[in-house]
């Protein structure tokens, strides 16, 4: 039997997605997620160790973002993909083998060298596989559904790392996150490559990195979208890690916290799952998307109660969408030769960004509470909805 032309495009974008799918869930399926930091303590790590590994972690990152993402441009991005959850794989099996201070600061550096290698392939070989398939209109809401496999992988490796700690302890917790890793690489090399290797006269990642910051510098269109995506993506970023102690500061008990912060990553998901109607928005659209989420952002921290966590979760939500849409933007106005090269530009961006959000939320906190801080932080959205108007009328 012949199939078809409308059904053997529809066949392959039914692979890619749902091996892009599985590869994403594993890939953050990580039962240390919740307990590492606990891990370093009980070793014996002081706060200013354990800060440190944090620190040592998003360098590595922050160092090799760029030149991994122009690596993803030169060679196979599904290597990379392969290879990014091995490293991840070694570190944490380093970390509960031998629980020392050098081995956690070497795992954090595997772990920051496979999240590098990683960010921007996926993005890249996703849309131009896509674009092949004749199906790249269907890119932000697919990568609304990969960032929601993300999600629900997360928060399961959340619930179940409780038990399996209760079971075998660390290293049970570790031999799981191993086995994740090692499942995601393997889910990786049934990705699909049909990219032709790009032409820059044999002078590799490095010729390929030059001529897509080149395009960043000289295509005001392609610089706009860069900038939007660490615009959108950083100060929601940083501040999810004090939503915890926003959510302690409305007078719930200490074990109802969990559950408020549940409700707030339920509401990033299902906001996942929205991007395709989502893309129909447009700058305007997206603009009001934007002011509305920081007002949520600012009324849900301001009101300090449990149903202000709720708003805050509708925000993150609300930004979560942006972000895809941001970069759905982004991937429509790069070349397939570049694209991973400026998609690492724009990742380094929300880095750096979330970096200095860290540094601003420490200055404001030591004078006011969480939920003024939270106010102040939303203003940051508001100017972004304000230039995003702006522009489209312009």
């Amino acid at each position: 039997m012949t199939l078809s032309p409308a059904r053997v495009p529809a066949t392959g974008v039914r692979r890619l997605t749902s091996t892009l799918y599985g590869y994403a869930f594993l890939d953050d399926f990580v039962l240390l997620y919740p307990v590492y930091a606990l891990l370093f303590a009980d070793t014996g790590m002081s706060l200013w160790q354990i800060s440190s590994l944090f620190a040592l972690w998003s360098v590595t990152a922050v160092v090799l973002e760029v030149p991994s993402g122009a690596l993803a441009d030169a060679v196979s991005r599904r290597l990379l993909l392969w290879a990014g959850p091995l490293f991840n794989a070694v570190g944490f099996a380093l970390w509960v083998i031998v629980p020392a201070y050098w081995a956690f600061a070497l795992g954090f550096v595997l772990w920051g060298v496979g999240g590098a290698l990683c960010s921007g392939s996926l993005e890249a070989l996703a849309y131009d596989e896509l674009d092949r398939l004749g199906a790249a209109d269907r890119y932000a809401r697919v990568m609304g559904r990969v960032r929601a496999a993300r999600l629900v992988a997360t928060m399961a490796a959340i619930g179940l790392a409780g038990p399996v700690f209760a079971l075998g302890g660390y290293p049970l917790v570790g031999a799981g996150s191993v086995l994740a890793c090692l499942l995601a690489a393997a889910a990786a090399t049934r990705l699909p490559e049909h990219r032709s290797r790009p032409e820059h006269g044999g002078d590799g990642w490095g010729t390929t990195l030059r001529a897509g910051l080149a395009d960043a510098r000289g295509n005001p269109s392609v610089r706009g979208a860069l900038l939007l995506i660490p615009a959108v993506a950083a100060v929601w970023g940083a501040l999810d890690e004090y939503t915890p102690l926003l959510a302690r500061d409305t007078g719930v008990a200490e074990t109802t916290v969990p559950y408020l912060i549940l409700l707030v990553w339920t509401l990033v998901t299902v906001a996942s799952l929205l991007t395709g109607p989502a893309e129909r928005l447009g700058s305007t659209g997206l603009a009001w998307l934007l002011a509305g989420s920081a007002l949520a952002l600012a009324l849900g921290a301001a009101t300090r109660t449990p149903a202000g966590i709720a708003l805050v979760g509708l925000a993150f939500g609300g930004f979560q969408l942006a972000e895809v849409l941001a970069d759905v933007r982004l991937q429509h106005r790069i070349e397939e030769s570049r694209r991973a090269t400026l998609t690492s530009v724009a990742s380094l961006g929300s880095e750096l960004l979330t970096v200095l959000t860290f540094g601003v939320y420490a200055l404001l906190g030591t004078r006011a509470a969480h939920s003024t801080v939270f106010v102040i932080l939303s203003v940051p959205y508001l100017v972004t909805a304000w230039a995003l108007g702006r522009t489209r009328r312009d």
